[in-house]
C-alpha cells in the first residue's frame, strides 16, 4: 500500500478526507463562498460555513453538492482541489490513489462527473465506491464473504439503504430525505407553530440537543432565539423534545418506510442473515435520538448504530483499495 492512498466522503454537509495510515486528515463543510462580483471563490469549507446567511449581497455560500448530486462541477472541482491539497500537505512528490464516495442512486453521467473533477484534482488513480458499501467497510464488517447485512446511511442529503453480501449491493434505494430535510422540517415546524424564523444553523442545534424520533420517558426543552413572523422582531420561544418528534414524524417515517422496503425485496436466505445480524446504521444523520429503537419497533429486528457513525463512510472508502486488491 503507497502511503498516498485517500479516501473521500464527498458529502452534502460535509466533506471527510481519509488518508491510509493516519485516518481522518481533514473533516470539513461542503460549502464554497463565491464573490458574484470579481467571480473567485472567496472561503472554502469551515471558514465558508461560519458565512452562511451572514454575507453581504455580492458574497454567495453556495453549498455546490445537494442531496447527493454535484448541482455546481466547477466549484465542486475547486473544493476537492483544495481538500486534497490540504489533506496532502506539501510532502505529495507522487499522485494519489484516490477512492470517492457517491450516493448509491446516481447515474452514469453523475459518476463521470465525479470522476473527472477528481482527475482533475490530480489523482493518479480514481475509484468509486458506492455509499452503502463504503459504509460497510468503515463499520468493520467484512463485505466479501456471501452473508446479508443490512446497512442503513442517514447523511446530509441523502439516506442509502443496502442489503450488502459478496462485497455487492443486492438490493438498494436510495431516498432524498436526510439530515438537511430534518433541519428544515424543524424550520417549517417552528415558523408554523410559533410564528418565528429560525436559521438553518438554529434549526440544526435543536436537532442535535432535542431532536428525538420516538417518545422519550423525559421531555427535554430549549430555549431558541428567531425573528417573530408577524412583528419581525427578535423573539426567543421554548420548545419541548416532543413537538420536535412532531415536527420530524414525516421525514423519519420516509426513512423508516425505505428500509421496510427494501426489507420486503431483499431474498429469503439474506432476510434471514439480516433477522441474525441485525441492521447497521451510519451517517451522521443516525445521531438523531432514538432513530435506532423506532426502526426497531417497525421491522422487528435488532437495530444498531456504529461507531462514530459521521466517519465510518470515510474511513471505509479509504480501505476500499486494499479490501478490493485483497479480493482479486
Amino acid at each position: 500500500m503507497p502511503a498516498s492512498d485517500i479516501g473521500i466522503d464527498l458529502g452534502t454537509c460535509s466533506c471527510l478526507v481519509y488518508s491510509t495510515g493516519k485516518g481522518i486528515v481533514l473533516k470539513e463543510p461542503s460549502v464554497v463562498a463565491y464573490d458574484k462580483d470579481t467571480e473567485k471563490i472567496k472561503a472554502i469549507g469551515e471558514e465558508a460555513r461560519q458565512m452562511i446567511g451572514r454575507t453581504p449581497g455580492n458574497i454567495e455560500a453556495i453549498r455546490p453538492i445537494r442531496q447527493g448530486v454535484i448541482t455546481d462541477y466547477t466549484v465542486t472541482e475547486k473544493m476537492l482541489k483544495y481538500f486534497i491539497s490540504k489533506a496532502m500537505g506539501r510532502r505529495a512528490f507522487r499522485k494519489p490513489r484516490i477512492s470517492i464516495c457517491i450516493p448509491s442512486g446516481v447515474t452514469e453521467v453523475e459518476k463521470k462527473a465525479v470522476e473527472e473533477a477528481t482527475y482533475q484534482a490530480g489523482a493518479r488513480e480514481v475509484f468509486l465506491i458506492e455509499e452503502p458499501i463504503a459504509a460497510a467497510i468503515g463499520a468493520g464488517i467484512d463485505i466479501t464473504k456471501p452473508y446479508g447485512n443490512l446497512i442503513v446511511d442517514i447523511g446530509g442529503g441523502t439516506t442509502d439503504v443496502a442489503v450488502i453480501s459478496l462485497a455487492g449491493i443486492v438490493v438498494s434505494s436510495s431516498l432524498k430525505v436526510a439530515g438537511d430535510n430534518f433541519d428544515q422540517a424543524i424550520m417549517r415546524y417552528v415558523r408554523k407553530n410559533h410564528n418565528l424564523f429560525i436559521g438553518e444553523q438554529t434549526a440544526e442545534d435543536i436537532k442535535i440537543k432535542i431532536g428525538t424520533a420516538c417518545e422519550q420517558a423525559k421531555t427535554a426543552t430549549m430555549e431558541v432565539k428567531g425573528r417573530n413572523v408577524i412583528t419581525g422582531l427578535p423573539r426567543i420561544a421554548t420548545l419541548t423534545s416532543e413537538e420536535i418528534r412532531e415536527g420530524l414524524k414525516e421525514e423519519v417515517g420516509q426513512i423508516v418506510d425505505t428500509v421496510h422496503g427494501v426489507l420486503e425485496k431483499t431474498p429469503p436466505e439474506l432476510a434471514a442473515d439480516i433477522v441474525d445480524r441485525g441492521i447497521i446504521l451510519t451517517g451522521g444523520g443516525s445521531l438523531l435520538q432514538g432513530m435506532e429503537t423506532l426502526i426497531e419497533e417497525k421491522t422487528g429486528i435488532h437495530t444498531l448504530t456504529a461507531e462514530n457513525p459521521m466517519m465510518v463512510v470515510a474511513e471505509g472508502t479509504g480501505m476500499y483499495a486494499q479490501v478490493i486488491s485483497e479480493m482479486k
